[in-house]
């Protein structure tokens, strides 16, 4: 993962402007194609629910989530359903139990997209939500149910919502 350290997950974000009275959701079928989220939806369903870590590497990589070597995903584990191909899991990475990558939020008048990007060797806790444009160093961790906002320096801890850095004991 490069050292960007000089920007932030919102600097990294692509804004898709959307036009009319609706909110940006109400336009997603022209953000994505509605068959390749029904195909991303189904396979991250299986991934969701199969105990084989070798079956959820092979589908994630079928639908373009950039999955390293010895990655792990805890059951009910989520990549983004519409931008799969913007996660990227490094070499020996652990995604927790109903841990979610995020790549999008719809917002009123915009929506926007920007990659997730999780270090070797990081771990995310069960429950945690990492936001888009997130970049999560080597040997970081994330505690469970921590909200992910801002990037996470290599081998730092952190947990809450949204997620502050902290200083391991011990």
């Amino acid at each position: 993962m490069p050292d960007d350290s000089s920007t932030t997950r919102h600097d990294r974000l692509a804004r898709h402007v959307t036009s009319g009275v609706f909110n940006s959701l109400r336009h997603w079928t022209s953000a994505k194609n509605p068959l390749r989220v029904v195909l991303n939806y189904v396979v991250i369903l299986l991934v969701r629910h199969s105990p084989s870590l070798r079956l959820k590497n092979y589908l994630l990589r079928a639908i373009g989530v950039t999955v390293g070597r010895g990655v792990s995903w805890g059951l009910e584990s989520t990549p983004d359903v519409f931008w799969p191909e913007l996660v990227t899991v490094e070499d020996d990475a652990i995604i927790g139990y109903d841990a979610t990558l995020l790549c999008h939020e719809f917002l009123q008048d915009e929506y926007r997209t920007g990659e997730v990007v999780v270090g070797e060797r990081a771990m995310i806790g069960a429950g945690a939500i990492v936001l888009p444009g997130v970049r999560i160093g080597a040997g970081a961790k994330v505690a469970a149910n921590s909200l992910v906002a801002k990037d996470v320096p290599p081998g730092a801890t952190v947990a809450g919502v949204p997620a502050e850095e902290h200083t391991q004991l011990g």
